[in-house]
Parts: C-alpha cells; structure tokens; sequence
C-alpha cells in the first residue's frame, strides 16, 4: 500500500483538492470553490447567521497537496519550514489587515488556525475584477478602453485604500487588474495581498516566478533591493497603462533591455491627457528613486484638474510609429513562420 508521502509525490504535479462543500471550519460553513492560485483557495461560505463570507485558505501547490475529501495539507519534509514561514507570513497579514477599516481595501473579518493551515475570512464582494473590465472594453475596439475620468475616478479611489495599506506599514505588493475589484455598488477594491508570497519567493529557491509579469517592479526580480511604497506605485502605474492600452505593459526584465514604454505611450497622445501620460510614465520609472515616493504625491498629481492638454503626433513621429510598427509586425510574421516550420519538423 502506498505510504501518505508517496501518494503525495506522485500528485504532487496536480493542485491540491479544495475542500469539500458542507466542510465546517471555524464556525464557517464552505458552499463551493469560488477560485484558487498558486498560493491558497477561495471558497464561498456562510456563518453561523447564514451571512455569506470568502474563506481564504493558504495552501501553496509548489509546497503542499492534498487528496480529495481530506483536511489536511500533505507537506513534503524538506518543504515544511518554507511552508511555515508562508503560514507564518499569511497569519500576520490577516492580523494586519483585520485592523484596517477602509472602503477600497478587502475586508477581513477573522482569521484562524486550523487544519495545520490558516484560513483568513473576508467580505464577500458581487461585482467583477478590473481585468474583466479591461477585456470586456476591449473586446468593444473603441479608441478608448476606458475613459480618463473613469481612470482618474477608478484610481483615485485605490490610491486611499492604499495609502492606509501603507501608512500601517504593509505592502501589497501584487497590485494588478486581477486583484482590483469593482463591486456592483461601483466600488473600487484592493484584494489579494501577495505578503506571503513574496516572502516565499524570496526563500525558496522558485524556478516559476511568483509574481505578475507586466505589474512586478524590477525591484522584485533581485532578491537584494529594497522595496517601499514605490513598488506597490510601479504596479498602479502599469494598471492605469493597461485600463489606457487593454493590454499589460512589456515586463520589467524586458524593459531593462530595451524600453519601449515611452514609444507606447506616445500611440496615446492626443487621446489621453499628456497629464494623464506622464503620470504613467513617472510611476514606471526603472529607478525606484524617480518615481513618486509616497501615494500622497501620486494622489497630488492625479487629482490636479486644471485645463487638460492633449498633444496631437508630430507627422515625423507618426511616420517613426509606423516605422515601428511594420518591424515588430515583420518580426511577429517571421517568430510564427519559425514556429510552423518547427511544428513540421
């Protein structure tokens, strides 16, 4: 008969088995999966007064697995204290977070221990991510994804959530359109912090990044940089690219080699404010340095509501963009054509 540990290796490729609905943890009652990541599972679940709540449970696939139908996560022994110190890094951001009160930052209500794990309990909120939003507008191929004053009004909205985040000493540091959450009430929320897992991706020798491309600073690929404010401020200037663009900008490591972000933003001139443009570019800046310190002075600069200029393309730059674009395009024809003869092979 196969020992625990065996089963666990061999499925140690798949993700651990969520819990089973009608599973009561901590008073909570679990009504199904609602999602589950690298790092835990997401389940809808009611109270003990039928109220209805999201239990996040941490349980990191590249550490633990779990059959269907058990309880307990099955950690291999050499991945145990990595484990922990996931565990003790998630417990710690569910006590912070209990203790800030604020509409645009994930409420937690509880959080325990139990099932050797941490469960963290929150509010359940009704609406869609910004990511749905953001593939929905674009999907509609207007010139516009979203409006200026919806991203003014969107990420003005963020930025209070996120100056308490910092003010109690924590980061977030996984701010991207899939961790904002507009509710059906149209309000802006910042979910998902992704504390343990950067401390996870930081100790253990991982070959898959943890973090997103297109929204981590460069900052977050070195394990020797310091990282502040200025971290979480890079990724809000990636998402107000992406709510502008549709698209994620080219990652960090990418940007380091060459960086096109300046020719990107450009396409946008005369159709976003060169304000709204150069808070973007500003926020991304490579150098933790020369972006904007503190949420307040991001705050300041995109609550200014003077008389927004709009610069129309020089016809020099509208033929260097095209320029551009016929070499990326011939690049993408030829990476395709290279594929197809490789598929034949």
């Amino acid at each position: 008969m196969d020992s625990p540990l065996h089963t666990y290796q061999i499925m140690s490729k798949a993700k651990p088995a969520p819990l089973p609905p009608d599973t009561v943890i901590g008073g909570y009652r679990v009504v199904r999966k609602l999602s589950s990541g690298g790092f835990g599972v997401v389940y809808l679940a009611v109270d003990n007064e039928g109220q209805q709540v999201a239990v996040k449970e941490y349980l990191p696939s590249s550490l633990a697995g779990r059959p269907p139908g058990e309880l307990l996560p099955q950690v291999l022994p050499e991945k145990l204290s990595l484990y922990r110190l996931g565990l003790k890094s998630f417990f710690e951001e569910g006590r912070s977070l209990a203790q800030i009160s604020h509409g645009s930052v994930v409420s937690v209500l509880n959080f325990f221990r139990e099932n050797e794990t941490v469960y963290m309990v929150m509010n359940y909120l009704e609406g869609g991510t910004l990511q749905d939003f953001i593939i929905t507008a674009r999907e509609l191929k207007k010139q516009k994804v979203f409006r200026e004053s919806t991203i003014r009004s969107l990420f003005d909205e963020i930025l209070r959530g996120l100056r308490i985040v910092h003010q109690h000493k924590m980061l977030h540091l996984d701010i991207k359109p899939a961790n904002i959450f507009v509710t059906d009430d149209n309000r802006a929320v910042l979910i998902d912090f992704g504390a343990a897992r950067e401390v996870l991706s930081k100790e253990g020798n991982f070959i898959r990044p943890m973090y997103t491309p297109g929204f981590a600073a460069p900052e977050m690929y070195r394990r020797d940089s310091s990282m502040g404010p200025w971290t979480d401020i890079y990724a809000i200037g990636a998402c107000i690219y992406a709510t502008m663009q549709g698209y994620p900008p080219n990652d960090a490591p990418q940007r380091l080699e060459k960086d096109r972000l300046s020719l990107a933003l450009s396409r946008l001139r005369g159709v976003y404010s060169d304000n709204l443009i150069e808070v973007v570019e500003w926020c991304m800046s490579l150098d933790p340095l020369s972006r904007p310190q503190s949420v307040f002075a991001l705050q300041k600069e995109l609550s200014r509501e003077g008389e927004r200029r709009y610069t129309k393309l020089s016809v020099s730059e509208k033929v260097r963009l095209q320029f551009d674009n016929m070499i990326s395009d011939t690049k993408k024809s030829a990476k395709k054509a290279v594929g197809a003869v490789t598929r034949f092979k």
